[in-house]
């Protein structure tokens, strides 16, 4: 557990991970500044690791700790939030017995080295949401997705999507076409064969179609793009030691080794039918997140992913619950060009040459030509080693103009959601923001074509909300 001490000597950003956050329940926020925009009408979901500490010891790693989720609802008479960590039966038990139990992706089983291999992983629920009409999702990359109700964010069990049997796996990054309103999404399954399950759902969530590709060791696969006609993966040089992962010595994250020699494997499936239309190799890199992709006019795709060098990003992140990053890695917003036909590169440019993550475009835009590209990167003039994102940004990839909203000192946002106005055709950006100079959290609302101005909105939070990873709009109508 660490120390009000220990914590002052750190960057401010530090604080928001030094305690387990605290849950609260629907409370009428006050607005601090502004006024909260009439179109403005829906849900922000947001997901992420709540508690990264147990009985004085510390999570092994950014990704162990328990999910947490905030809801914000906007409506006619103003905007409330509850905050509730997702009732898992892993964070039940843990509850009871005050100490970890579970292996996770940067820990092992507490216990005998001989007994740790047959100790089951802990679905932590800490990545993702996904807003259904009846129910939210909160989903982790290795287990099935977790059912809580919209309004209260009562837990309420696992959830199979109408027809999944209870072992599979269902990964954080879903994709929802805006035209269809269909939902992909894929989970890998390591056994004597690891296979890449793909899933396409129709709006309700249910499943309704599937297929599976064998792929050649465990990988770290995080995300993916749809494209249109295209559901793409870029497989990254990044495989599985098996050995000491199966024996309970190492954890998944001190398992994977960087192989570039491996090159980068890219895998081009037909969104209609999930069969496989191509498959190649390239360069070797590391993503963990896509933008967008969409074909473009001569049949060819584009693919924007803030690209890695390598895979120092994932000691960078597991020092974060530390309160001190020293691993300088950092990734740029780049485009690739491919043939889907051949999965051959055409090409690659590199669209933003700043540091950044967290890349998203509007949810009516993906899988099409989206101009605008919202990212989170630092505030200008930083030393970016010791510190986090203090700011979110607007690039126009046509222009290449960047819009950036500096946070200001202390001060660092989530994932920018681009929210359509309910009554124009006006959009916003909405983000969490924890300021570590009054150690509290607040929702601050800017306007999506002025960035570079004041937000338009404040709201406090009853509570601080961690340092977190991804969320959501659900609009009202």
């Amino acid at each position: 557990m660490k120390t009000d001490t220990k914590i002052s000597a750190k960057k401010s950003w530090a604080k928001s991970l030094a305690s387990p956050a605290a849950e609260f329940p629907l409370t009428q926020l006050s607005v601090k500044t502004g006024k909260i925009p009439d179109g403005l009408r829906g849900t922000l979901y947001r997901n992420g690791p709540g508690r990264l500490e147990r009985g004085g010891v510390a999570a092994g790693h950014w990704f162990d700790g328990d999910g947490a989720i905030l809801a914000v609802h906007f409506t006619d008479v103003g905007a409330t939030a509850v905050y509730r960590y997702v009732q898992t039966a892993g964070y039940l038990a843990e509850e009871k017995a005050d100490k970890f139990l579970y292996s996770n992706y940067g820990m092992t089983a507490p216990g005998p080295v001989w007994l740790r291999w047959t100790k089951t992983v802990k679905n932590a629920a800490n990545t993702s949401v996904l807003a259904l009409p009846d129910r939210l999702l909160a989903l982790w990359e290795g287990g099935p997705p977790h059912r809580l109700d919209l309004q209260t964010l009562e837990t309420q069990g696992t959830d199979d999507l109408g027809s999944l049997d209870s072992k599979f796996v269902y990964s954080a990054h879903c994709k929802r076409d805006p035209i269809t309103g269909n939902i992909f999404n894929f989970g890998v399954t390591n056994g004597a064969t690891t296979k890449l399950n793909l899933y396409k759902s129709d709006f309700t969530g249910q499943v309704v179609q599937q297929s599976t590709v064998a792929l050649d060791g465990i990988y770290a696969l995080h995300d993916f793009v749809f494209a249109g006609k295209y559901l793409i993966f870029f497989i990254p040089p990044v495989q599985v030691n098996f050995l000491p992962l199966l024996t309970g010595i190492s954890s998944y994250s001190e398992s994977f080794q960087w192989k570039p020699e491996l090159g980068t494997q890219i895998l081009i499936f037909d969104s209609e039918t999930l069969s496989l239309v191509s498959r190649g190799e390239t360069e070797p890199w590391f993503q963990w997140h896509f933008a967008n992709g969409f074909v473009k006019e001569d049949g060819s795709v584009a693919v924007d992913f803030v690209r890695f060098a390598d895979f120092q990003t994932n000691q960078r992140l597991k020092e974060v619950p530390t309160g001190e990053t020293s691993t300088d890695a950092e990734g740029t917003l780049c485009r690739v060009h491919l043939n889907p036909l051949t999965a051959k590169v055409i090409g690659i440019e590199e669209l933003l040459d700043k540091p950044c993550e967290f890349p998203v475009v509007p949810a009516d835009e993906v899988g099409q030509d989206a101009r605008y590209i919202y990212l989170a990167m630092y505030r200008p003039d930083v030393d970016i080693v010791p510190e986090r994102y203090g700011a979110i940004a607007r690039l126009d990839t046509q222009s290449r103009n960047l819009t950036i909203a500096d946070c200001g000192e202390n001060r660092y946002p989530a994932e920018p959601i681009y929210v359509p106005d309910i009554s124009s055709e006006k959009g916003w950006i909405v983000t969490v923001i924890y300021d570590g100079n009054s150690d509290s959290s607040e929702v601050w609302i800017f306007d999506s074509d002025g960035l570079s101005r004041e937000p338009v909105c404040k709201l406090e939070l009853p509570g601080v909300i961690p340092l977190g990873f991804h969320g959501t709009w659900k609009s009202a109508v």
